[in-house]
């Protein structure tokens, strides 16, 4: 999203699709477009990753809202349908389908409710999670550094401990 992966604009921005694609048919340009929206408007009206006032599962579906395509869903049910011709139908259930799933509402609330939800009084309007390392990792990828993130854009996520 922001062209860490490579100094070819290009070739970062296959990366960024290729990636995205691979999880659950995710539109890249639009990935990419509210990503960028929400760096803008952090913590405000225009800011797609931000439901102000709501609770979590209204926040929750706000964010599905923005994020989710219905091709995605199409892809994803002839996926399905091709999967369960090679597998039994409750591996992929456990073992695809409920995983996206998950992984939706993991990147959802590490990523976005926890370091927006009652935002803190900086100019990022975001928060670091305070349990460590560690759990900043397996949380989210080092999305626990939200606001390092916000403060350096450019700083490719695994190396955001080090702006902490």
């Amino acid at each position: 999203m922001h062209g860490t992966v490579h100094r070819n604009r290009k070739l970062n921005n296959f990366v960024g699709w290729l990636c995205a694609s691979l999880f659950a048919y995710n539109w890249y340009p639009r990935l990419h477009r509210n990503h960028h929206r929400h760096h803008k408007h952090v913590g405000t009206d225009a800011d797609p990753d931000v439901y102000l006032g709501r609770s979590l599962p209204l926040w929750y579906l706000h964010f599905l809202r923005e994020y989710l395509t219905l091709a995605q869903f199409v892809l994803m049910a002839l996926t399905f349908n091709g999967l369960i011709l090679i597998f039994p139908k409750t591996n992929v259930i456990v073992f695809w389908m409920i995983p996206a799933i998950l992984a939706t509402f993991q990147i959802f609330y590490f990523g976005t409710w926890v370091p927006h939800h009652h935002p803190p009084e900086n100019v990022h309007r975001s928060r670091t999670l305070s349990k460590g390392h560690l759990y900043a990792f397996f949380t989210c990828y080092f999305f626990g550094y939200h606001y390092e993130h916000h403060a350096s854009p450019g700083t490719p996520w695994w190396m955001l401990w080090k702006m902490k």
